[in-house]
């Protein structure tokens, strides 16, 4: 099975620095120049990819009263779902700039579908990738349907156990994907860092056989930077202008500058696992001259006795190992040495 994938042209693979989606999702807050600004600011942060969702709150809810259409509890408690996704949602009529608009920034920007006429508009503007969301990973005609594009399908598994996620994978590779990504994600906004069980992402890996990133709904960037070090080759992250302007996703939504730190520390947590060596990094090499090694530290006369009290162990490194100190001690100087003459074999009878 596949370890990699390409989303416009970019190779995503354990080798490679990782891939930074950032998450428009309702952060334009109903206003498409909004949107606009948002792909500008994630373009300057340095991501890979915006991805936004295409919905509308008919086609993800009904318009019903009933107290299971009710959030009960965390962030949006009290509100119906229908009124939920009516603010939240990006208008279909808004895709097309938006694809123009980030072509020009040359951005790349794809989207989770929540339905087939979702996917079908998406098609329609040539979108690279599909990522289908935790809550849709149940939707096994939705993922067939995205698999069945040829694209790539990046499938996000908050809430799912095992079975569930073997079952969505397996139908997106029996539909024709054979680029899959699996996203560790814990689906709740904001999520505490200590229920991020980032352990999860190589027995991730391993069990299914191909990449695995991470979605991340946890304040900050120490989780994202983590699952670098564990192996994500993929970390999706809320992005927003500002905080204090509000909106259903803010609170777990970085900012610019933050998102910039984002990229630059997975960056650089990628670069830092380098590979397993015990060379003598390239630069180690100046360090080296000043390690420890044997000197005379008082005069000692030609035919006297080396003792601890005129040879130690000090920097530089020009001397005999420290590990030939108790080799040395007692034998005599060959010469007259100096205090700071760095001591060798030569030197004595």
């Amino acid at each position: 099975m596949t370890q990699q994938l390409r989303i416009a042209d970019r190779l995503i693979a354990p080798g490679e620095p990782p891939y930074i989606v950032a998450e428009m999702s309702a952060n334009h807050l109903g206003d498409l120049e909004r949107a606009f600004a948002i792909l500008e600011a994630a373009k300057a942060a340095g991501v890979d990819a915006v991805k936004m969702q295409t919905y509308t709150a008919d086609t993800i809810t009904l318009d019903h009263d009933g107290p299971e259409f009710v959030i009960h509890g965390g962030l949006w408690d009290g509100r119906r779902l229908h009124e939920l996704y009516r603010e939240a949602h990006t208008p279909w009529d808004w895709h097309a700039p938006l694809f123009a608009k980030a072509r020009a920034l040359g951005l790349t920007l794809f989207s989770s579908p929540f339905d087939e006429t979702a996917i079908d508009l998406l098609e329609s503007l040539d979108a690279p990738a599909y990522k289908i969301a935790s809550f849709e990973l149940v939707d096994i005609p939705l993922i067939q349907r995205a698999a069945a594009t040829g694209k790539p399908v990046i499938l996000s598994t908050g809430m799912a156990g095992l079975g569930e996620i073997e079952a969505a994978a397996r139908a997106a590779r029996a539909a024709g994907c054979e680029e899959l990504l699996l996203l560790h994600c814990v689906s709740g906004y904001p999520t505490p860092v200590e229920d991020s069980n980032l352990r999860t992402l190589p027995h991730l890996a391993q069990a299914f056989g191909c990449p695995v990133g991470l979605s991340d709904h946890s304040p900050g960037g120490a989780v994202a930077v983590a699952a670098v070090t564990l192996g994500a080759v993929m970390v999706e992250k809320h992005f927003t202008l500002s905080r204090a302007d509000g909106g259903p996703d803010a609170a777990f939504s970085l900012e610019p500058d933050e998102l910039a730190a984002l990229v630059r520390d997975c960056r650089a947590a990628h670069a830092a696992l380098g590979r397993v060596s015990y060379e003598r990094a390239p630069s180690e090499q100046r360090s080296a001259a000043f390690r420890r090694s044997l000197y005379v530290v008082k005069p000692i006369r030609a035919g006297e006795a080396l003792t601890a009290d005129n040879v130690r162990s000090v920097r530089p490194a020009n001397g005999l190992p420290p590990r030939h100190l108790p080799d040395v001690l007692g034998r005599r100087a060959r010469r007259d040495l100096a205090a700071g003459t760095p001591l060798a074999w030569s030197l004595l009878e």
